[in-house]
Parts: structure tokens; C-alpha cells; sequence
């Protein structure tokens, strides 16, 4: 029976990782069969060459697996792998017929994981045990039966010294900083080798500061990229640990920045286990540039506590607090609506700068349409450069911002359990802080009341931002929440135009950058001070409209996915062939559903409103663009004539109303509800006028509606 390398637990059949840690170690295939493989593992591989729909990846001499281009996080052609290059996947499944499929792996980097195997065929076994056998082997032809009795007198002894090489011979210059800092450090008094045999007292342990160097001084971390070689000294809070195959690495932070710190005992083994994610540290160590990242090795680090470790916390809260608030919020295009929000802008954005600071990760949620993605493009767009310059890592990006786009326009129970699963799953693997929420266009109405809850349990900091009036009920449960009141909105303002200024006071560096986004999202009649604010960025009205029309293309498809690149590339980078492209797709799928739409129509006038009924079932192509809120947009803009105007599309069991008057989709429903008590009628979707019901009502609840509509005018 072998034991974790993560937890030390016992692990039946001699395995070394126990099954909750299988998608936290990474591992080098060295089988000769796809059966072979663990599903859901993380593996080492080499970049075999490219196909259309895909990339082709080597585990292992004549083991190969294709990475379809539908898991990947951006474009194919966007990839800068080159064949031959090491890349890191998982393993999601072996077929029947032996073809392997492959999913994306954000972690790219042995570091990121907390440990390294080798799979041999059905065994497994850490890296540096081919380099003891290989030892063993070259000892035993010199004078095998010596080095046996050796083996087996010293035992434990030799061990330790033996790791540490090969750790070094493995890993290079990342280890032997910190292997050499072992040597000392287990060196007695009169200057004899004393190899330890604890590994909590081996490695670069300092249990006091005469472990420290007197000579040094502290250098804030901001700067460390310059005193490259250099023997440093930092304090700072932990805000991060992970175990690799090799040592394991702290991530510190002080007042300037973040910074990885390898402490190594021996391979795969915790440093400095007492230290745990929110403990203040000093270390000393020597400044590396790894993999053009810096890192520090730390050749001694001791928990600082009382007097020591109150001075650095008061040092980080005062200038977490001077660096979190913005200096002031200036309303792209001088919005006066926005201008009224400024106080909750400046909160909101408070917030989001302040979890950078903090070392927390940030989800925004927002609704897969071109005015929400738009929304959390521009929050992506001002948060990334400020978690680069907070990380000396430079895949932070993709550890402390995450936007994931929402299917319906509420926060309910699926998104929240999903979201709750992930953050958990982050703070017990990786020992993450939980994340601050961003829910923009979304978390503002009761409908999101029971998803919001759940995050509440864990004491999790949610921040809705809404161009829509939030309910009563919401502004209470919310930590702060941005939305204008009823009497101070004037119709036309969009939830991507008021987070645009909010992004903009997030990082005032990135507002020329925004100007264009409130122009774009908005389907119709953009307010002329957000179309000359465009125009002023180099973004005509036609220009625009493609811009709309592909995001909200792109927003359907894969919506479950940020599409991080692809939206970047349409909205910020694009010269215009990307979205003059996709915009005509945009143009051609929606003039033949509208077409077929308008042929199947039913017209008819109750009580002096006329109403288009569409049969959404029946005329529309339910899992192809575009979706039918959007469907209906477009056929409600085309036939409204000026007069009392309403359309309604009616599926199986849920319908969405549009109309010319300002109607609540919500009194409509209670009012269907009291007209069909038997079809369980609610309000789905305010901010689509999404209406569900019992699917055997469905004539029944078609003729409510439409009379709960005509009362409405």
C-alpha cells in the first residue's frame, strides 16, 4: 500500500495520489496502451501536429490523443504551439475503438500543479525513483553486495541526501538554490554534515530570526524583478500554497505585488507545513527568473506573529486601503444617469480592486448577449492589466479572473451550485481565498434571490451591477449593489454602458479603450452621446452595428464559454475583416428565421392592441441561431407599427412577450395566473419577458397572456 504524495494518506494497490488529489498532480505516461489511461488525470505531452478540427497530442510513443477545438479557451489558430512543443492536457476518455479525447488544461507549467508521477503502464512512482534505481543499478555493478548492506544499515539516513540530489538533477537551477540551502542548514555547530531525518526540521526551515541573515534588508516585492540574483529579504502574507513534484511554493504578498517563494525539503514533500494561506512570513532568499517569471528561493522563512506580524498587516491595510478606492468616477460621455450612481460605482469598484489587491479571484457573471458581454468584456478589459502588475506570474490572469456567461439572465440555483462547487473545490485543492462575484445584467430581481443565498452561506462577497430598477428584496441581500431607482431612470441607459464607466474607474489606464462598448450595446436607438463618443474612438454606426451583431453571434455559441480571446479580438483588436465576417453570418441567419417567422405569424386585435402570436415550436429552429428572445426582438422592431403593439412567442411551456408600452412582465404573469389556475404560470425572466407554465395548459395560458397583456395598456 502506497501512501499520497499530496496528504500522506494510504492509497490501495501501491498508487501515490489518493482519488480526491487525481486532477491536482500531473503526470509523465510512459504505458504503451490507451487503456492505460486514468480519465480525468492531467498529463504531460508533445505537440504531434495540427488538423482542422484540432490538435494532435503524444502521451507516449505511438499513444495519441486529439484536443478537439471545441475544448480549447480560444481559437485554434490562435495557439502558438509548435509541434514538439510540451503541453499539458487531461484525459476526459478512452474509447472502444482506442481514440483518446483530450480537454484544455489551464495549468501549462509543472509548478502549477502540486505534484509530478510517472505512470508506468498501471504502476506509478515519483520522477526522482528512476534516478535512485539508475543509481542503484551503477552501484550494484561496481560492488552490489557493499552497496545492499549499505542500503540497508543506513536507511532513512541516506534517504533524505539521496532525494535531494535527485531533485536537483531533475528540476536544475529551480532546486539547487534550495538544496544547497538544505545542506546548511542541517550543519551542527562544529561544522559536521548531520543529514535530518524529520522532514518538518530539514529543507530551508527558520524556526526564529537567528536563522535570518542580519545583513539584509527588506525589499518590497514590487521591485524584485530588478535585483535578479540577488539575496533578498520579504514580508508579506501567505495568500496561496501549492505542492509541486519538487518544492513547494508560497505565494506572498506585500504592499507592491505578489510573488511565488519555493521552500524545498525534499520532492513532493511540504515545506514548512505549521504555514498555512493568511500567516505573515519574512523570508530570505535568492531572487531567480523562472521561465520568465520571478521567484525567490528561500534559503530561510519564519512565521512572524505579535508585534511583527501586526506591523506588516497595518502596513498592507493601509495601503490596500489607499490603492482599492478610486479617486473619482467620470461617466463615459458624461452620462447623467450614470453620474447619480456614482457612490455605488465607486463601491463596486472598491471592491474589484481591492480582491486584486487581496490575491482573490474575481467571477463575473453576465448574460450571453451582446449587451452582457459587452458588460463583462469591459470589466475583463480593465482587471487583467491590474492582476499582471499585482503577479509576477504571467498566467494570473487565468487563476484570478474568470467571466463565465449565463444562459438566462437570472443567477439561479444551477449557476450558484456550479459556481459554489468550483470555489470549494479551489479552497480545499489549492488553497484559495473564496471569490468575489460580479454579476452584471443579472443577481438584481427576486428571481436570482435563492442563488445569491447559497453564495451567502459561505460568506462570499457578491457585487450586482444592473441598468435595470433591482427589487427591493435584492438590495438587501446584496453586499452592494448598483442600479438606478425608479424615478431617476430615463429608459436608456444599458447594463453594458453603465459597467463600461464602472470598468473605467477600475483602471482609468484602459477608458480609451472603452469608449466604443455603450455604442455597441445597445440593439436599437443608442443614445447620440454614447454613437459620438464612438465615433470619436474611430467607430462609425456601421462599424458598430457589426460589432453588435458578431458578439451577439459568438454569444451564442458555446455560450457556457468566456470566450476570452475571440471576444478580445472582436471588440478591442479586430481591423475589421473578424467582425465584418461574422456579422454577415449574423445577417443571413437572422433574415431566413425572420422570414419563416413572419410567414407563420397569427395576427389578431383584442381590446384595441394588436397582437403577433408566434408558434415557437413549431416555426423556429430551436438549437440554431439566433435564440428566440432574440428572434422576437428583431420580428417586434419589424412590425410594430407605431400604434399599441404586442408580439408573443409560445413554446411547449415558457413564452416571451415584447410590446410597445411599457408593461411588467411580472404583474402579466400573476394576472395570467389568476385567468389559468390550473397552468402554474411565473415570471421566469424580467429582463427577457420570459413567462414559464404546465406545458398541458398551453392554449389556456396563450389566451391569458394575451388578455393579461391587452388589460396592461
Amino acid at each position: 500500500m502506497g501512501s499520497c504524495i499530496i496528504c500522506g494518506v494510504d492509497v490501495d494497490g501501491g498508487g501515490r495520489i489518493c482519488e480526491p488529489h487525481q486532477e491536482d498532480v500531473v503526470f509523465d505516461f510512459r504505458g504503451n496502451a490507451p487503456d492505460q489511461l486514468v480519465p480525468d488525470r492531467f498529463y504531460r505531452g508533445v505537440v504531434d501536429g495540427y488538423a482542422e478540427f484540432g490538435v494532435f497530442i503524444d502521451l507516449a510513443p505511438g499513444v495519441t490523443g486529439l484536443l478537439h477545438r471545441s475544448e480549447l479557451d480560444r481559437r485554434l489558430d490562435s495557439l502558438d504551439w509548435e509541434p514538439g512543443d510540451e503541453v499539458f492536457v487531461q484525459v476526459k476518455g478512452v474509447r472502444d475503438n482506442g481514440n483518446i479525447d483530450l480537454a484544455w488544461s489551464i495549468r501549462q507549467a509543472d509548478r502549477e500543479f502540486r505534484g509530478v508521477l510517472v505512470q508506468d503502464g498501471d504502476t506509478e512512482h515519483l520522477p526522482e525513483e528512476d534516478d535512485d534505481d539508475a543509481d542503484a543499478d551503477e552501484a550494484s555493478g561496481a560492488d552490489a553486495d557493499e552497496s545492499t548492506d549499505e542500503a540497508q544499515s543506513e536507511g532513512a539516513t541516506e534517504a533524505a541526501d539521496d532525494e535531494a540530489a535527485d531533485a536537483e538533477s531533475e528540476d536544475g537551477a529551480e532546486l539547487s538554490a534550495a538544496s544547497e540551502a538544505e545542506t546548511d542548514d542541517v550543519t551542527d555547530e562544529s561544522g559536521t554534515d548531520e543529514p535530518e531525518t524529520d522532514a518538518e526540521d530539514t529543507g530551508p526551515a527558520a524556526e526564529s530570526d537567528d536563522d535570518l541573515d542580519d545583513d539584509r534588508e527588506r525589499v518590497e516585492i514590487g521591485i524584485l524583478s530588478e535585483a535578479v540574483g540577488d539575496g533578498v529579504r520579504i514580508d508579506g502574507e501567505v495568500v496561496g500554497v501549492r505542492q509541486t513534484g519538487g518544492p513547494t511554493v508560497f505565494e506572498v504578498r506585500d504592499e507592491t505585488g505578489v510573488v511565488d517563494v519555493a521552500a524545498f525539503v525534499e520532492p513532493g514533500v511540504r515545506a514548512h507545513p505549521n504555514v498555512e494561506v493568511g500567516d505573515v512570513v519574512r523570508i530570505d532568499g535568492e531572487v531567480e527568473s523562472h521561465r520568465g517569471d520571478v521567484q525567490v528561493e528561500s534559503e530561510a522563512l519564519v512565521l512572524l506573529e505579535g508585534e511583527a506580524a501586526e506591523a506588516v498587516r497595518r502596513r498592507l491595510a493601509e495601503a490596500l486601503t489607499d490603492e482599492a478606492r478610486p479617486d473619482g468616477l467620470q461617466p463615459l460621455a458624461g452620462d447623467e444617469t450614470v453620474a447619480q450612481l456614482a457612490d455605488g460605482l465607486l463601491d463596486a469598484a472598491e471592491a474589484i480592486r481591492r480582491a486584486v489587491l487581496e490575491s482573490r479571484p474575481i467571477v463575473v457573471r453576465h448574460p450571453a448577449t451582446a449587451d452582457g458581454y459587452v458588460a463583462g468584456a469591459a470589466v475583463e478589459r480593465a482587471v487583467l492589466p491590474l492582476i499582471r502588475d499585482e503577479h509576477a506570474k504571467s498566467d494570473a490572469e487565468y487563476h484570478y479572473f474568470t467571466r463565465r456567461p449565463l444562459d438566462d439572465p437570472v443567477y439561479g440555483m444551477d449557476a450558484a451550485t456550479n459556481d459554489a462547487t468550483r470555489m470549494l473545490q479551489d479552497r480545499d485543492r489549492h488553497d484559495e481565498k473564496l471569490p468575489l462575484f460580479l454579476l452584471v445584467g443579472t443577481g438584481s430581481t427576486v428571481e436570482s434571490a435563492d442563488g445569491i443565498d447559497l453564495l451567502s452561506v459561505y460568506g462570499v462577497d457578491a457585487v450586482v451591477v444592473d441598468a435595470e430598477v433591482a427589487d427591493p428584496e435584492t438590495r438587501e441581500a446584496v453586499d452592494t449593489l448598483v442600479s438606478p431607482e425608479i424615478e431617476s431612470i430615463e429608459g436608456d441607459l444599458s447594463t453594458g454602458a453603465l459597467v463600461a464607466s464602472l470598468a473605467s474607474a477600475v483602471n482609468d489606464e484602459v477608458r480609451a479603450d472603452l469608449r466604443h462598448l455603450p455604442a455597441v450595446s445597445y440593439w436599437a436607438e443608442a443614445p447620440d452621446r454614447y454613437v459620438d463618443l464612438a465615433r470619436d474612438a474611430g467607430y462609425d454606426v456601421e462599424r458598430v452595428a457589426e460589432l453588435r451583431e458578431a458578439v451577439a453571434l459568438e454569444a451564442y455559441y458555446q455560450s457556457y464559454q468566456d470566450k476570452r480571446e475571440l471576444v478580445a479580438d472582436l471588440l478591442f483588436e479586430d481591423g475589421g475583416n473578424l467582425a465584418a465576417h461574422v456579422s454577415e453570418q449574423f445577417r443571413e441567419k437572422l433574415e431566413t428565421e425572420v422570414g419563416t417567422a413572419t410567414a407563420n405569424v397569427v395576427t389578431e386585435a383584442v381590446d384595441g392592441v394588436e397582437f403577433d402570436v408566434l408558434d415557437t415550436d413549431g416555426y423556429t429552429h430551436r438549437y440554431d441561431f439566433p435564440p428566440t428572445p432574440l428572434l422576437l426582438d428583431d420580428l417586434h422592431r419589424r412590425r410594430a407599427n407605431g400604434g399599441a403593439h404586442a408580439t408573443v412567442g409560445i413554446g411547449t411551456d415558457e413564452l416571451y412577450v415584447r410590446t410597445s408600452a411599457e408593461v411588467s412582465v411580472r404583474d402579466v404573469a400573476e394576472r395570467a395566473a389568476e385567468l389559468a389556475p390550473g397552468a402554474d404560470v411565473t415570471a421566469a425572466g424580467l429582463r427577457e419577458g420570459k413567462i414559464e407554465f404546465l406545458s398541458g395548459e398551453r392554449d389556456a395560458v396563450e389566451d391569458a397572456v394575451v388578455a393579461a397583456v391587452a388589460e396592461s395598456f
